[in-house]
Formats: structure tokens, sequence, C-alpha cells
């Protein structure tokens, strides 16, 4: 319960952050423990020192000290200080909304008549809802099976919108695809976090990891205590990657005694942008096959192509071709 509150990514360098975020979902438990304090205490059962080690360690710079500089500077203009600059901009992490783009009003349509169902029997509110989304809006109700989206669902998700995600696959990739084998996660970072706690089992496991990277994957392996084994792009060619880097990177790592057990493959790459080749693809498969380890491929941005030369594919695809 206190790491759903704090967060699955609570991946934090600043003991402040950590100690005000730590005592406040121990207030919204009604917690009678001792609350955290950064000096040490005979009667504090939570302390900096004694906490796990592995938090203290991970960092997550995207939300680091760069991001916590700026809202001091971000305060300090709300104040009234005079700075060099009138406004800023936060470029940390992907934040369209921030920066002015316009939200896809049809998600926000659907998931407000699924939220409040009842808007459906208001002809005047009704005016403002397109037939499409009201049509959606009672499909994903109906596959509840009437409970609507506040009760709980089927471990995998509802089956309802794992049938449709299962129709989208299939028509992307051109191959037959059973929802059963679909697990719906609360975004990709939970569904990452869920295969790194089914691979990471001692602290001599390992995954390979791009680099540059996005850090989910480098402070997710620090927070199990397993070892980051990095690869790295070639920036002269189009931030590619070969496999004779990844099995050095590997033979590498197996020389010094780590156990590696998969393959992080972003693509299209984050933060670089990449896109593969499916020749490079089939062959990052066929090193995966060799060396039995598991491709864990983050394909979160595969609508984001910036080339006029390549199409992106899944590797789920090149796999079964």
């Amino acid at each position: 319960m206190l790491r759903s509150l704090v967060g699955s990514e609570m991946c934090i360098r600043d003991r402040k952050t950590t100690l005000q975020t730590m005592a406040l979902a121990m207030r919204m438990l009604r917690c009678r423990v001792p609350i955290i304090t950064a000096r040490t205490s005979s009667t504090a059962a939570l302390t900096i020192e004694n906490m796990n080690p592995r938090i203290k360690k991970a960092e997550y710079a995207v939300r680091g000290e760069l991001v916590i500089k700026a809202g001091q500077y971000d305060a300090a203009l709300e104040a009234g200080e005079k700075l060099p600059f009138s406004d800023i901009i936060y470029c940390n992490i992907g934040n369209p909304h921030s920066v002015g783009q316009v939200p896809l009003t049809f998600h926000r349509q659907v998931l407000a008549l699924c939220m409040y169902p009842n808007l459906m029997e208001n002809e005047q509110a009704m005016t403002g809802f397109p037939a499409d989304a009201v049509a959606r809006a009672k499909e994903i109700l109906d596959g509840t099976g009437g409970h609507g989206l506040g009760a709980y669902s089927h471990s995998k998700g509802v089956e309802s919108v794992r049938n449709t995600v299962a129709a989208f696959i299939e028509n992307r990739d051109g191959y037959p695809t059973d929802p059963e084998l679909l697990f719906l996660t609360n975004g990709a970072s939970d569904g990452v976090g869920k295969w790194m706690d089914m691979l990471i089992s001692s602290s001599n496991d390992g995954m390979l990891i791009p680099i540059p990277q996005y850090p989910l994957y480098s402070s997710g392996l620090t927070l199990r205590d397993g070892v980051a084994v990095p690869y790295y792009l070639d920036e002269a060619n189009e931030w590619g990657m070969s496999v004779e880097s990844l099995q050095q990177a590997l033979d590498s790592a197996r020389a010094e005694g780590t156990a590696v057990k998969a393959l992080v493959v972003i693509n299209p790459g984050n933060p670089t942008g990449q896109l593969l080749t499916y020749e490079n693809m089939a062959g990052i498969l066929e090193f995966c096959a060799k060396e039995s380890i598991v491709l864990f491929a983050d394909e979160v941005y595969q609508t984001n192509n910036y080339t006029d030369d390549r199409v992106w594919h899944s590797f789920r695809k090149v796999m079964l071709d």
C-alpha cells in the first residue's frame, strides 16, 4: 500500500523530498509508526541510516537536481524576483501539454462518460459529446459486465479491453494475437518493473541496457540490486546498435560473473529517436536466441518516426516473419 501511495517510480535522490513523501504517505495510512526523521533517533522506526540503501542509491536524472533547481527558479519568479529570464520551459521529460499541445479530446470524452455514466442519461449534457465517443464508452462499460470502471478486474486486465488490444496488434503485425497472452499494466513503467521483479533474483543478475537510455532501466535495476550492463549506441551511425557491440558487452559481463538475463532495446530510441532497420532487428533476435536471454522490446514510441527512409516494425512481427 505504501508503495502505491509513494509511487512505483520513487527513485529520488533528494533526502528532504523522500522524507516529506514518506511522512505524507504514513499520515494518509493513519499509521502509528513513528514518522521518519533526518536525525538518528533511538525511538524512530525508520531513519535515513537504516532505510533500504538501494532507495538512496537509485537515481532518476530526469527528475533530479536540474529539475529541482528549475523549480526554485520558478518559485522565485512567482515571488517577483528579477532573473535574467521571465519563464522556464521544462524539457526534462516528455510533457507536451506543459508546452502548449492541445489535449486529444476523444480520450477525455470517453473517460468522462465511463467514469460518470449518468451523463449519458442527460440529454442536455449529451449535446457536448460526439456519437463515436458515446459508442466507445458504452462498449467499454458493457465489457465490464455491468460493474463499471470502479470495480476490480481480472489480473490481466478487463477481457474486452484485452480483446481490443489484441485486434490492434494483429492488424499491426499481420499475425494472429491471443488476448490470453496479454497483460495490461498501469503504464509501460509498471510493466517493466514487473518483468524486472521476475528476472532479477540475485545481485549477480543483470540486464543489457542502452546508453543513452531512459533512466527507468538503470534505476529499476538499482532498486532490485541488479547489474546494469551498458552497451553504447553509435552516434556517428545515427545512434545505431550492432550485434558485435552487444556480444562484447555480454562476454565482458559474463567474464566478471554477471548472469545477464535480458537485453533492453528501445525502438524508436528514447532519448535518441533512432529507428532500427528490419535487418538489424532480425540480427538482435538471433543474438537473444543464441545467448538464451530475454528481449525487452520497449516500443512505446512506435508512432514517432522522424525518418524518411525507414518503416517501423515491431520485434514481434520480425520474429514471426
